[in-house]
């Protein structure tokens, strides 16, 4: 790969089979595969079986990975959207299921705003399924807005509602 590289922490979800053999912990497995075609694969977290947010009913699951590109982030995002086409993934309804979900959570440039794109990604200090993850593969990046590591905002997520310092 010619030019600057990048840094991208990529989070995976699954929660539908495309075959008896691609189960979603497969998916995720083929993902990684196919994102190394274009991206050298730095690390990927194990994969965790999580509940499913909205209505879908099928437990999900979920990895990190850091990948290393010298795609820009509008390139990455649409490669990432050809390997969710790749894997099965149709984009009927928000919050249903599908094979494939690949979302650009964070990357080494900071912070990145486009019609299309937003890093790091607007939900991911809510969402331990993410967190979790990310965590296993980049627990000191941190977040270009709060300047907390990764393992800081997972603690910050887990802390008890209402809970004060002491």
């Amino acid at each position: 790969m010619a030019g600057k590289h990048h840094l991208y922490v990529l989070a995976l979800g699954s929660n539908r089979a495309v075959s008896a053999r691609l189960t979603p912990a497969r998916l995720l497995r083929e993902a990684a595969g196919l994102l190394g075609a274009q991206a050298e694969v730095v690390a990927m977290s194990p994969i965790i079986q999580t509940p499913p947010l909205g209505p879908s009913i099928r437990l999900y699951a979920n990895a990190a990975i850091v990948v290393r590109s010298a795609l820009s982030p509008p390139e990455m995002l649409c490669f990432a959207r050809s390997v969710e086409t790749a894997l099965g993934r149709r984009r009927y309804r928000r919050w249903g299921a599908r094979s494939m979900d690949i979302d650009i959570i964070l990357w080494s440039g900071g912070r990145w705003r486009s019609r299309a794109l937003t890093i790091p990604h607007p939900a991911w200090r809510e969402r331990d399924f993410v967190l979790r993850p990310v965590e296993a593969v980049a627990p000191r990046w941190r977040d270009p807005w709060s300047g907390r590591t990764v393992r800081q905002c997972r603690a910050v997520l887990r802390k008890p509602k209402g809970a004060t310092r002491g």
